[in-house]
């Protein structure tokens, strides 16, 4: 290329990028310096660290693979150890005057922390010099070229301080409890190199929520008496935090270790084998054309890569350079562009399988199997994508945009219709067919199962791969140039098909196989290391263009660069889930959990929905600057038992996987939320718009993600908790339509302009759509209230396998008093008192009171939290009550009368405009 050529094309790259200045090379730049490490070093140090991701990677797919049997702490060690290190030598320290000057006070500050909590068990001389020398990093500077000498010794260090563990478990498994000298040193040294690695790689959010943590694990005594407690001594800090599985070692990291590195390995696997330029062009295939297309574009590219990217920062690079210029040619402004595709990418991060990692997390913390997980959070992901491609929709419509023109006319709308019904059948066909033969193949062959249906793949894929080497390859246009026109749908759907094998592999492997998450993913990675190496040297072959050796060449090194780039997009996740253990670990080792629901119930009154917007407005404010993992690691410890607690003693029963997504929904949200949102000034560096302008639009197509949480946790029917496949069809056409009916209020438009009291018509709508019991239970309450000693009759009146809802007064583990509701499904009984007593409840009145005075072991009074001595305060009995959807006549005849105002004014307003 000549030099004149050169300049062209780094024109057309810096103008592709969104405005001139920002280069392609600046982006990736920016994706780095967030996500995969901002050092750019060559040579043979660029050459060892490498390897040494390399050498992670090769590890994780070792330790996950069927012949890996690793002890779970050990590998926790091991992959703590390759994060520290990656993280200290990949970013560098400097980044702003505040960072830096953290990165001095907080180990000093530490140091004398450990000094006082170690009192007079130990010599204290030693803990400031470990202090003093990672400061000292920080002033001596780090630059982004090249390694200092420091710089190594402070890698090492940490790496050998993350390799404790791994290297004397024999010893420390035989002196729990008691830590000698030498666990004191390497725990505060590892403590302190954590948390710088911490800062570098992800800013200073975590690190000071970590600090502060720890500052309040040792001096509790002189904490306001709400949150007070007695202190933890270092013998204590180091025993939980680092030399056992309470702390940073915990579940979070053993998460991170098990699932989320397959995961993460296998969507780099992905995005280098083409899947990601392949999804962009698909999804601008397919809904290009229409009104507002390439923004429509961007939704479902975003959603589909966001199941091959855990960082909706690389998300919004990845497909914004392409999308954002086609959104501001066909009308967006930079503000809109930019803001469509940060809250695309973000929503992402709730899109199973992965969810940025929660997924995986949610399986520990709230122990019910992944399957279940992705079941529950399937629905309200996929409703919030459908409402962002609306509210792009209405924006196209009230801006009069067009989408962009399509190379060839369209087939008549009939013919298309019988073309997807065609390929509906297929595709259903061939479902149940594979589905059906797997059945078979396995007990037939159980011995050899796997390795016939591994033929049977290769097959398939072969012959996917020689229908994609009929079609051109896939590439990106320039987004600017003068006259775009759109690519094909069935030649780009085409071109790419095989990259739906790998997908099928993982989703098979969890949902029929129902393997462990990371045994799933292990075998979808190792099919796509067997792609990334044959993809290549087949294609050439199809296509008659074979230079073997070369192509073999260059495939490996494909496989090569989608495991060292795996590896570096999960340093920030393996140091995240570890900073987060110290959290956690301080939050078991204090018990300010339950100090926090003390906190949370005086400051909301006790009123349910405060205490939900007060935790949305916590999970908001903790999740600033954290990544999506870490958030939900800290705010799922402190507040999502907060939630259970006082909704049980306020009478909402609140599943805790709701609880769980709840609180997951708006730690994501902190993404989009100015000041901080670091996907919004992702996108305005791709669009030249204004960041803050950006992450209020943002956040504003956002409140549909806001509004779920509020709306599963009132109807648990949107997480598919308690109904058949019937009735989660009939939800999610009900829930999706009330959430269309949501966004096109919170827009302002739905067929025309809304008046005020259509938008507070539709918003009323849409929540008798979301919740028509509501309204029911204001006209037919579901419960009658009766005196506590009827409580035999009310058992009596109430059919078997109902529950009674009795608010119960008691004393709570440690002694203090406290009320809440109790549900006691009722078995089979001749009369309420056999009813009662085959629930394994007994009572003694006294007065007019009711006493529990047995519970049966095991029994469902004591699953309902019944217990000796307790009182009976109420009792409410269920009570017949119409169908809660009959709400939805009234709703219906509404929303057509305002469809029939609506489409008059957009009939007159078209005549009008077509006469002038």
């Amino acid at each position: 290329m000549t030099e004149k050529e050169q300049q062209q094309a780094a024109a057309v790259e810096a103008e592709a990028a969104g405005h001139g200045g920002l280069s392609q090379a600046e982006l990736d730049e920016l994706v780095a310096s967030s996500d995969t490490g901002g050092r750019s070093v060559g040579g043979g140090v660029g050459l060892l660290l490498m390897l040494v991701a390399l050498g992670w990677s090769l590890f994780q797919l070792y330790i996950a693979s069927p012949i890996g049997l690793f002890n779970d702490t050990l590998a926790r060690s091991i992959h703590l150890g390759f994060a520290v290190f990656l993280g200290i030598m990949m970013f560098p320290a400097a980044r702003t005057t505040f960072q830096l000057a953290l990165g001095i006070i907080v180990p000093l500050a530490l140091a004398a922390l450990f000094m006082v909590a170690a009192k007079d068990n130990i010599a204290t001389w030693w803990i400031p010099i470990p202090a003093i020398a990672v400061a000292a990093t920080v002033i001596l500077g780090s630059p982004k070229d090249r390694v200092p000498i420091w710089e190594w010794a402070l890698a090492v260090a940490g790496a050998g301080a993350a390799l404790y563990l791994f290297l004397f478990y024999r010893d420390i498994a035989s002196r729990v409890g008691a830590p000698i000298m030498q666990d004191y040193v390497v725990a505060v040294i590892g403590m302190m190199i954590l948390l710088e690695a911490t800062r570098r790689a992800l800013g200073p959010a975590l690190m000071i929520v970590a600090s502060v943590f720890l500052l309040y694990t040792v001096l509790g005594p002189n904490m306001p008496g709400i949150i007070a407690h007695k202190g933890n001594s270092l013998s204590e800090i180091v025993n939980h935090q680092w030399i056992t599985t309470e702390g940073v070692f915990g579940i979070a990291l053993g998460v991170s270790t098990s699932f989320v590195f397959l995961f993460v390995l296998f969507g780099s696997l992905l995005d280098r084998a083409g899947a990601g330029n392949y999804f962009i062009q698909v999804a601008f295939s397919l809904m290009g054309h229409m009104k507002g297309g390439p923004a429509k574009a961007a939704v479902v590219s975003s959603a589909m890569t966001g199941l091959i990217s855990g960082s909706s920062i690389a998300n919004v690079v990845t497909t914004g350079t392409f999308t954002i210029p086609l959104m501001k040619k066909v009308g967006f402004n930079s503000e809109k562009a930019g803001a469509v595709e940060v809250a695309s990418s973000v929503n992402g991060q709730i899109m199973p399988p992965v969810m940025g990692a929660a997924a995986f997390l949610m399986v520990e913390y709230v122990g019910i199997p992944y399957f279940d997980v992705v079941k529950h959070a399937f629905l309200p992901a996929v409703i919030s994508y459908i409402a962002l491609v609306y509210i792009v929709h209405l924006e196209a419509l009230k801006a009069g945009m067009e989408g962009l023109p399509r190379a060839v006319e369209p087939k008549p709308w009939v013919a298309w219709l019988i073309s997807v019904a065609f390929t509906i059948a297929a595709i259903c066909a061939l479902s149940f067919a594979v589905y059906y033969l797997m059945g078979w193949i396995r007990p037939a062959f159980p011995e050899t199962a796997g390795y016939i249906i591994f033929v049977f793949l290769t097959l398939v894929y072969v012959a996917l791969l020689y229908v994609a080497s009929r079609e051109a390859p896939l590439k990106l246009d320039d987004p600017n140039s003068p006259v775009t026109t759109l690519p094909l749908p069935g030649p780009t759907v085409r071109s790419g098909l095989h990259f739906i094998l790998p997908v099928v592999v993982l989703v098979w492997a969890l949902m029929v196989d129902r393997l462990s998450p990371g045994l799933s993913a292990f075998w979808a990675a190792a099919y796509m290391i067997f792609i990334l190496l044959t993809q290549r040297p087949l294609m050439a072959i199809f296509r008659g263009e074979s230079k073997l050796a070369s192509d073999i060449r260059d495939g490996f090194l494909d496989l090569i660069d989608g495991l060292v780039t795996g590896a570096r997009n999960m340093i920030g996740i393996g140091i995240a889930t570890a900073t987060a253990g110290i959290i956690v670990g301080a939050v078991s080792q204090t018990g300010v959990g339950s100090a926090l629901a003390d906190v949370v119930e005086v400051l909301s009154g006790g009123n349910i929905l405060a205490i939900l917007a007060l935790t949305a407005v916590l999970s908001l404010i903790l999740g600033m600057g954290l990544p999506t993992t870490a958030n939900y690691i800290v705010v799922s410890a402190l507040l999502a038992p907060v939630i259970v607690t006082l909704g049980q003693q306020n009478g909402l029963i609140v599943p805790l996987i709701a609880v769980h997504l709840f609180v997951f929904y708006f730690g994501i949200m902190a993404d989009v939320t100015p000041p901080v949102g670091l996907a919004s000034f992702a996108a305005a560096a791709v669009s030249g718009g204004d960041p803050i302008k950006t992450g209020v639009v943002a956040f504003f197509y956002s409140l549909r993600t806001a509004a779920l949480p509020f709306l599963f946790i009132f109807n648990t029917e949107l997480l598919l908790i308690g109904v058949g496949w019937g009735q989660g069809i009939f939800v999610f056409i009900v829930a999706t339509i009330a959430m269309l009916l949501f966004a096109a209020a919170t827009q302002g438009w739905f067929f025309a302009k809304n008046r005020f009291y259509e938008t507070i018509a539709l918003l009323l709508i849409a929540f008798t759509l979301f919740r028509p019991g509501f309204w029911m239970d204001m006209i037919s309450p579901p419960y009658d209230e009766v005196a506590p000693t009827e409580i035999q009759q009310a058992a009596n009146d109430t059919p078997a396998g109902e529950y009674l809802r009795l608010r119960i007064a008691g004393i709570n583990d440690l002694g203090d008093p406290i009320e809440f509701v109790a549900l006691l499904t009722l078995p089979e009984g001749a009369t309420g008192e056999e009813k009662l007593e085959n629930a394994g409840l007994a009572f003694r009145q006294d007065g007019d009171k009711m006493i529990v005075d047995d519970v049966v072991f095991d029994s469902a009074a004591q699953k309902a939290g019944l217990d000796w001595d307790q009182e009976i305060l109420r009792v409410l009995k269920p009570e017949p009550q119409p169908s809660k959807y009959l709400m939805f006549i009234p709703a219906l005849v509404l929303l057509a009368l305002i469809i029939f105002m609506q489409r008059g004014r957009a009939s007159r307003g078209a005549r009008q405009q077509a006469a002038a």
